[in-house]
């Protein structure tokens, strides 16, 4: 059995806990399941996670909760999946630092791509060359994954930031649409009221810019998408 990473499934519903696990196993992955935020924390003390899996509606503390909590102490990938109708969630869930979520109903298939799609570029699964990348004083390296400010300082990525930064950096200078930011970060399409991305680039401004409501490296090109606008040297 190959070892392509170890996920956590958050869920209170048992059936749905079952039927992810023995789908993802199937597809080569360690998962573990934990019906709340307690059971989460003691799976996680005992081994590492690459990704959770994360239900909103939970006993006890609720996903956004526990989604803020785990990014507040990791970078652990995280996909929110809930039943949830209301668009606001899903933003509160990327704005609290989610990389991906995924409305029930949902399509097994559709939950191993998005699985795919936030572990893609973690350093256990794959091995890009080594590459760093300069801009406005800022150093990215694209294959640790570490984001350094002008004065010397990490600066902790999610995937999700991780990801988009890399597909500005990697297109400096062009006029990006959100479809198309969509597809270099995460490999999908939109759906018709998908705000990933521009969650996301609110994210990546609060760390990059001076001034995120004056934003200078991640421009809005209205009624199009993002432009980012720094010259990038790659080395």
């Amino acid at each position: 059995m190959t070892d392509n990473g170890h996920i956590l499934i958050v869920d209170d519903q048992r059936e749905i806990c079952d039927l992810v696990q023995e789908y993802l196993s199937g597809e080569g992955y360690r998962v573990s399941t934990a019906q709340d935020g307690a059971e989460m924390r003691r799976v996680m003390a005992q081994s590492p996670v690459d990704l959770v899996i994360l239900d909103l509606m939970l006993p006890g503390e609720d996903g956004l909760t526990l989604a803020r909590l785990l990014r507040q102490e990791s970078s652990v990938g995280i996909i929110i999946l809930t039943g949830r109708g209301e668009i606001v969630d899903r933003i509160i869930g990327l704005e609290m630092g989610a990389d991906d979520y995924l409305p029930k109903p949902f399509h097994l298939r559709e939950l191993l791509a998005r699985v795919k799609s936030v572990l893609r570029n973690s350093d256990k699964h794959t091995a890009p060359a080594r590459s760093k990348a300069r801009f406005a004083g800022w150093n990215l390296d694209l294959s640790s994954r570490e984001l350094y400010s002008p004065s010397g300082k990490e600066v902790r990525l999610t995937t999700g930031e991780f990801d988009l930064l890399a597909a500005f950096v990697n297109n400096a200078n062009q006029v990006l649409t959100r479809d198309r930011l969509l597809d270099l970060a995460r490999n999908r399409e939109a759906g018709p009221f998908d705000r990933t991305i521009d969650v996301q680039v609110g994210r990546l401004r609060r760390k990059l810019e001076d001034d995120p409501q004056r934003p200078m490296m991640i421009k809005t090109v209205r009624g199009t998408g993002y432009i980012f606008t720094p010259p990038v040297e790659v080395i």
